[in-house]
């Protein structure tokens, strides 16, 4: 993505050596006097059209767009191109050298932490060179760090700049060990579940020296060895595996294999050699201005992402999708008394872990018939009464409670391995209470309440234009009034059970159920087995 800074004294300028040097010059050519490229990048952006972006029929390949069906144009830079967009982000566009760094080294750990959670792959060992590309692997065990994950660095040439002194002060802050070659243990398999490539990037030329030359081939030994024998360390490579050539790949067919690969800016042509089972893109700073005059087709990020999957997903083994558990004990003596404020706690442990819609949970109904549904409904109030939800009279549900007045609610916490799961009888709230929350409702969720025939057959084109209607006609925000069909439900709990995952499968389950004490109803705390 950026500039390394070769240890290589033969290595003159980025002019002598263009297909080999990502431009962190003090010289750059003026932005709009870069001569045109005839590439563009690997996706779809709706602000270009579908199919090829450019005629250059060495890059190019054809794959099928991650948010559509069309077929998608997917080109991969050379070194030169890498170097004329790097010239212009460095250059009058203002781009310094640690801000792409920290937006490289934050691409490369949310890349990390999307596939391999800190439960299952904790520790981390970052291999770090001594340019840019080493300055990204230290900027992401900071964010690993951060994310929950135990890093740890091994930075056997260390660059004597202020940046690298800095990022070596940061991590030194947060009691991140650094290890020289001769203290790694000679098998990294016992000791780390990640091993982090950030040695060499796509500016890198020749052979790799020591130490970095035996890094490299430790790593593809562990690889070739594990293969045989145990589950090996994942290795990710930052931009380029290290060793590769940034164009042909792997040569010789006997360099590393990584398992994840984060390209930054866009793919390199070494990309398309790329074999294992994830490959992202990060670097989710390309401005407007660059995309218009190089024609970029640019990834669409999903939500605030600063990493976007290239590719489909490896297909799994769904037998082996576990998560061994990590969590605190649930231990009665640490219950409250009643269920209700037991459940208030873990809500605001839900709501201040910033866990997205905490009042999302799963309704499960069945009428007389004994036929089950299910479906995810928002949680719109609670207190010692019962749990409040609001929905269409006439939808499935509806009836099914009308034949049947019992359900049951779960809500999943994922971020903190919680369930809660409730069982009781329904019945409807007032219509006054109804009311009063429809009309708290934004207007076009309650112009949606009034147009839609919930779970009946209906035309996608019908119902959106019966929503134009009426949102003109309560344009000049007139009370918009709330249907007949329309209103709220209250399950009364007479059960709840409170799960908290665990190790090996032995999680934590306490039941809340109603019994009669001296002749009144009172909350009894049982223990479950997991």
């Amino acid at each position: 993505m950026r500039t390394l800074i070769h240890e290589s004294k033969t290595m003159t300028s980025l002019v002598a050596q263009s297909l080999f040097f990502k431009s962190r010059s003090s010289t750059f050519a003026p932005f709009f006097g870069i001569p045109e490229p005839s590439f563009s990048f690997p996706f779809a952006n709706s602000a270009v059209p579908a199919g090829f972006c450019n005629s250059n029929p060495r890059s190019r390949t054809r794959c099928f767009s991650s948010n559509s069906k069309t077929m998608e144009s997917i080109s991969y830079l050379s070194q030169r191109e890498a170097a004329e967009i790097d010239e212009a982000l460095m250059g009058p566009l203002g781009f310094s050298v640690d801000q792409l760094m920290e937006l490289a080294g934050l691409s490369v750990a949310t890349a990390i932490a999307e596939v391999y959670r800190s439960s299952e792959y904790h520790r981390v060992l970052a291999i770090c060179g001594p340019g840019n590309n080493g300055g990204d692997g230290l900027v992401a065990a900071r964010h690993l760090y951060h994310f929950g994950y135990k890093p740890s660095i091994c930075y056997p040439k260390h660059t004597p700049k202020p940046l690298y002194s800095g990022l070596v002060a940061q991590l030194e802050s947060l009691s991140i060990p650094f290890l020289s070659v001769e203290d790694l243990p000679m098998d990294l398999s016992q000791d780390f579940d990640i091993l982090v490539d950030a040695m060499f990037g796509f500016s890198f030329h020749g052979n790799p020296r020591p130490p970095f030359d035996d890094l490299i081939q430790r790593l593809v030994f562990l690889q070739n060895y594990n293969k045989k024998h145990q589950r090996s360390p994942v290795i990710i490579s930052v931009d380029i595996p290290s060793g590769w050539h940034v164009e042909e790949g792997d040569i010789n067919g006997l360099g590393l294999k990584p398992d994840m690969l984060v390209s930054l800016t866009a793919p390199k042509l070494s990309a398309k050699k790329f074999q294992g089972p994830h490959h992202f893109l990060g670097g989710r700073f390309i401005p407007p201005v660059v995309v218009e005059k190089y024609k970029l087709c640019l990834p669409p990020y999903p939500g605030t992402s600063m990493c976007v999957r290239i590719g489909k997903p490896p297909q799994v083994d769904i037998s082996a999708l576990r998560e061994n558990y990590i969590s605190p004990a649930l231990l009665e003596e640490q219950l409250e008394a009643d269920p209700f404020d037991q459940f208030q706690k873990w809500f605001d442990d839900a709501v201040a872990a910033g866990l997205r819609e905490p009042n999302a949970m799963a309704l499960s109904t069945a009428g007389k018939d004994g036929r089950l549904s299910s479906r995810i409904v928002l949680l719109k109030g609670f207190n010692k009464d019962g749990f409040v939800w609001y929905t269409n009279y006439e939808s499935r549900k509806a009836h099914q409670l009308s034949e049947n007045p019992s359900a049951a609610l779960m809500f999943y916490w994922d971020g903190l391995n919680r369930q809660v799961r409730l069982e009781g009888s329904v019945e409807k709230v007032s219509e006054e209470e109804s009311e009063r929350y429809f009309h708290s409702r934004p207007r076009g969720s309650q112009i949606g309440a009034v147009v839609s025939n919930q779970s009946g057959v209906v035309a996608r084109e019908a119902i959106h234009q019966k929503y134009k209607e009426l949102e003109e006609r309560f344009s000049d925000g007139s009370l918009i009034p709330k249907p007949k069909y329309w209103g709220g439900y209250r399950l009364k709990p007479e059960l709840f059970e409170f799960w908290q995952g665990q190790p090996s499968r032995l999680h934590d389950r306490l039941q809340y159920s109603l019994v009669v004490v001296d002749g009144k109803l009172s909350w009894e705390i049982a223990r479950l087995a997991p």
